[in-house]
């Protein structure tokens, strides 16, 4: 029977949030951000009086911010959340996806059963039990094995939709079945992890508390107003202070609004400004050269090439911003100590991006502002997670086959090949950029089943028309997932996964140093189950059919899995004893809020490398010289950002933020309108060799005029894919650190007509 799942809207539990609560909620935050704290010590009175439960919760989306939250719960029902104000970053607020979450958890349109659907994308969906679902699975698998002699036609797709520790458990059940295809590398942040690694040799930022130290403040690709709203305290912290903010983007973002100098530089043309820069500071003697001697390596063959190769004239020319304007910002910054960048991770999503981060490195390092509080080049950190990795580090059974090694006895498990050698063997590993190519490409033999999990690729990996073409060529496809998404639409079958409120893991940040405690606040809803959990029933009936056939637990207890992730060196850098101190209240890590503070840098000469021969042997250019954008293959450049009130696919999708994002737009600067006869509101067709999408267009000169902005989102109830019109060009680098190379999100064209 072909159900309408969508039709299917039980009430939720009474006393639960409710969207008018929502909304004049928000309302409330705004008028009491006059007296801080005064709207929340209101809320902890009112608990106090209804006796409510109160557990300890922690944002895992990917984000910046990876907010404390306190959960309050009554008669085993969420009441309200907020934001823990022990954690002096969260600061006893969130923002307005995380005051949303009770909705997200009570939504009607949530996967509460396991369903079966007959016929891919056919919305002919039957519930099944758990019992049946693991069933098909196992014997899916098995038979899978049995074909091939190997386990290497499963494939895994999986990244950032849920980053609580305990959720790597989905890597952990890919090896406790055998060797297996996996989806590696990461969309989001590559090609800067590496530049940073050939200048530093680790991706460190400043505690992002101490932007309020600055003294100059660049933020270079970044939007915090939208997408790190508790960083922007300390921006505005540093001008009162007596800080110049100067904000750097394509787009006039709502940071850019607050910015006190806004530049819009032309797209992938970051590299170009900051040797422009660069090179100004290098001929007013700007240089710190004394931080550049005691620290550095290469400087004299990077100011050589600065003097060879860039003038401010060009450099004006290539990005835009006139001369002047750069002379005088650079010779602010240069001379303001301490000063600081802002990397945001658009500006590195471009074929140079890896070489333009470089560059805006470079302009920290010579100003001596590396290793000092309130300076840095900012762009992420992963100090803070040196967790055991449990769920993650489980054993292949023994006898698994997967890809060939090296002929000689290494690890845990080797076999014998015919002629009686060792042999190891490995994951067969595919590049997640490049996702729908990877599985039309496989063979030998091919992916036949895909698991998806903390992760949309329809609506977030790239060609999504060769999506389609990958899917079709899949014999199975199992989803895990909270919401009947893109993906989902096309699964044949769907298991249905917890919340944060339901599961227990732990959260650490890329950006601040807070680590928080993720308890399960109320039981699972409906028939849902935390990742470990669907590992453990699958590893259950896979040994009922086939014992040995996978190492993962076939029962665990979610609590413990969680506590078996701390260690001593956990312990020691948050100042606690035990997780269960977690239950206080989130911790900060004991280290020093400016990275590299000690001028000890992890580069094979233990200095900051502005020339890199690392990056030379990767086939860069060992110093952070310009790499031309690349060529465009239409008439408009498209950017698809992150949208306000949205991460991802996710959160636009709940019927309470329909309030904010009713509908996707294409916006359009009005003189590229008016050349196509269009109007504000018009229906409009943005085409490419890809794909088209049809949607209607605003009109506004927040973007350049060679430039349309399509906002990255999934609407529930509407078919807009912007990953139609979006190709898998790789970034430059990434492949260093994360395995595979980056993608060029931002490096896109299009064009533009009336629908």
């Amino acid at each position: 029977m072909k159900r309408n799942l969508a039709k299917e809207r039980p009430q939720p539990p009474a006393g639960c949030l409710s969207r008018r609560c929502f909304l004049k909620g928000l309302a409330a935050l705004g008028a009491a951000a006059a007296v801080p704290g005064t709207f929340f010590r209101a809320v902890d009175a009112r608990a106090a009086e209804e006796a409510l439960q109160v557990f300890r919760n922690a944002c895992p989306r990917n984000c910046y911010d990876t907010c404390s939250i306190k959960t309050f719960v009554k008669d085993g029902v969420i009441q309200f959340i907020e934001g823990a104000p022990e954690s002096t970053f969260t600061r006893g607020g969130l923002c307005v996806k995380g005051y949303a979450y009770p909705r997200r958890v009570y939504s009607p349109d949530r996967i509460k059963y396991p369903m079966l659907q007959s016929g891919r994308g056919s919305g002919n969906w039957k519930r099944i039990s758990w019992d049946e679902a693991m069933d098909r699975i196992a014997h899916k698998l098995l038979e899978m094995e049995q074909k091939d002699g190997t386990l290497l036609g499963l494939a895994m797709t999986k990244y950032s939709g849920n980053f609580g520790i305990t959720n790597y458990g989905v890597e952990g059940m890919m090896s406790s079945l055998g060797y297996t295809t996996r989806l590696t590398g990461t969309p989001c942040w590559p090609a800067g992890i590496d530049a940073q690694n050939y200048d530093m040799g680790g991706m460190w930022c400043n505690d992002p508390e101490d932007l309020a130290s600055a003294r100059y403040v660049i933020l270079w690709g970044a939007n915090p107003a939208w997408n790190s709203v508790h960083s922007m305290k300390y921006v505005y912290e540093a001008r009162d202070r007596g800080a110049k903010i100067v904000c750097i983007d394509p787009v006039f973002t709502q940071t850019a609004a607050k910015a006190d100098e806004y530049w819009q530089v032309k797209a992938s043309t970051d590299g170009a400004l900051a040797l422009g820069m660069a090179r100004h500071i290098l001929d007013q003697g700007l240089v710190d050269e004394a931080w550049v001697k005691a620290n550095a390596k290469g400087f004299d063959d990077f100011a050589a090439y600065l003097r060879g190769s860039v003038t401010l004239e060009w450099a004006s020319r290539e990005c835009g911003i006139p001369a002047g304007h750069i002379a005088r910002v650079a010779e602010e910054f240069a001379q303001a100590k301490p000063a600081t960048i802002w990397i945001g991770y658009g500006m590195q999503r471009h074929t140079n991006g890896g070489a333009a981060v470089r560059a805006v490195d470079a302009l920290a390092a010579m100003t001596g502002n590396v290793g000092k509080a309130g300076g840095g080049a900012r762009y992420g950190h992963l100090q803070t997670w040196g967790f055991n990795y449990h769920a993650l580090l489980q054993k292949q059974p023994a006898g698994k086959k997967g890809v060939p090694g090296k002929v000689e006895v290494k690890g845990d498990f080797h076999f014998t090949d015919d002629k009686g050698q060792g042999v190891t063997y490995s994951d067969r590993i595919l590049n997640i950029n490049k996702t729908a190519q990877e599985l039309l490409d496989a063979q030998n033999p091919p992916v036949r089943m895909l698991w998806v999990s903390c992760k949309n690729p329809f609506s977030q990996d790239f060609d999504r028309n060769k999506m389609e073409k990958a899917f079709a060529k899949l014999e199975t496809v199992v989803v895990v997932d909270q919401f009947f998404n893109q993906t989902a639409a096309m699964a044949d079958i769907v298991l249905p996964v917890t919340t944060l409120f339901e599961e227990w893991t732990v959260n650490a940040s890329y950006w601040h140093y807070w680590l928080s405690l993720n308890e399960q606040a109320i039981t699972p809803m409906y028939e849902t189950k935390s990742n470990i959990e669907i590992a453990a029933a699958l590893s259950k009936r896979m040994n009922e059919i086939t014992p040995g056939s996978c190492t993962f637990p076939t029962a665990i207890d979610t609590k413990e899995w969680m506590a078996k992730e701390f260690n001593q060196g956990i312990h020691d850098l948050f100042g606690i004893t035990s997780w269960e101190d977690l239950r206080r209240g989130p911790r900060k890590a004991r280290m020093s809020m400016a990275s590299w503070s000690d001028g000890k840098f992890a580069t094979p000469s233990g200095k900051y490398e502005f020339a890199s021969e690392l990056a030379a042997s990767h086939g860069h250019k060992a110093l952070p010289e310009y790499v031309a954008p690349r060529t465009p293959t239409d008439r408009l450049r498209l950017l698809t950002p992150h949208t306000k009130f949205g991460l991802h696919s996710q959160f636009v999708n709940l019927d309470w933020m329909e309030e904010f994002n009713p509908e996707p737009f294409v916006y359009v600067h009005p003189r590229t309108a008016a050349e196509r006869n269009i109007k504000d509101g018009d229906l409009v067709r943005v085409f490419n060799r890809l794909g088209e999408e049809r949607l209607r267009c605003k009109l506004t000169d927040n973007v350049p005029a060679d430039t349309l902005l399509m906002y990255e989102a999934w609407f529930r109830k509407l078919a807009y894919n912007c990953q139609a019109l979006v190709d898998d060009t790789s970034a430059d680098m990434g492949a260093f650190k994360t395995g595979q190379p980056g993608v060029a999100i931002h490096d896109q064209f299009a064009d533009l007509a009336r629908a």
